[in-house]
């Protein structure tokens, strides 16, 4: 089989994390919490956003993940490299990539948003995370810190074990998608669940100072937990380490 080319990749991590930041992020902006005029709340809710999050990675995995792998998330890619599961040469590029493609999705989700009178990207805190008194439910930095790393680790053992070759074929994607839906159920919460550095980035610099001020923890803090899963999924599976794979998913498109 035909390796993608370098522009197939990242046009496909491009439209992933694209879709991932303006359709995950959009929900939770646009219709997260949503008023009727007698203020009777119609809208979708942590649930909804968590289902919106998971359902864009379950989609756009099985749609580009056999070209680029589907990483859509440099923590992803990182935790991927350190498992030898993507050469460390392409690291650099899917990073840029995710993080041009959040950013622009980002900007046209502003663009939207700012079409109801009286929005306020700052004010309204855009989706962005934070610890503190931008956390949701006003969590320290340490919790914050903890369930970042916990929960974008944990996200790294379902997708190599899920791509792993002794995982069932062609499920990959389900696995990855509802693992990202229980995570937000989890997250949003207590920092509105980043995991996801290009993610954070992408709404971040359209919220404001404060939003800025605190965006390091959710790029350091999901790296983390991706390179102590990349580090410990062989030992603690048995997985085989002697060969790079460099397409699919992971091991298993």
């Amino acid at each position: 089989m035909e390796s993608p080319s370098p522009a197939a990749r990242i046009g496909a991590e491009f439209l992933g994390t694209f879709w991932l930041v303006f359709a995950g992020c959009g929900a939770a902006v646009l219709a997260g919490v949503v008023l009727t005029p007698d203020k009777v709340p119609v809208g979708i809710g942590y649930l909804g956003v968590a289902l919106a999050f998971g359902l864009t990675v379950l989609t756009m995995a099985f749609a580009v993940g056999h070209v680029s792998g589907g990483h859509f998330n440099p923590a992803v890619t990182i935790g991927l490299a350190v498992a030898k599961r993507i050469e460390w040469k392409w690291v650099p590029t899917y990073i840029v990539t995710q993080v041009v493609a959040g950013t622009v999705a980002g900007a046209i989700l502003l663009v939207i948003a700012n079409g109801k009178q009286g929005f306020s990207a700052v004010d309204s805190g855009f989706a962005s995370n934070g610890y503190g008194d931008r956390s949701p439910g006003g969590y320290s930095l340490l919790a914050c810190a903890v369930v970042e790393i916990v929960l974008t680790a944990f996200f790294l053992y379902v997708i190599l074990g899920a791509t792993d070759d002794r995982a069932p074929k062609g499920f990959a994607p389900i696995a990855i998608g509802l693992s990202l839906t229980l995570i937000h159920l989890v997250g949003i919460p207590v920092t509105n669940t980043s995991v996801n550095p290009a993610r954070s980035l992408g709404v971040a610099w359209f919220a404001g100072g404060s939003a800025l001020g605190q965006v390091w923890l959710f790029i350091v803090a999901p790296i983390v937990g991706a390179a102590i899963a990349g580090v410990s999924y062989a030992a603690i599976t048995g997985a085989r380490v002697e060969e790079e794979v460099d397409l699919g998913v992971a091991n298993n498109p």
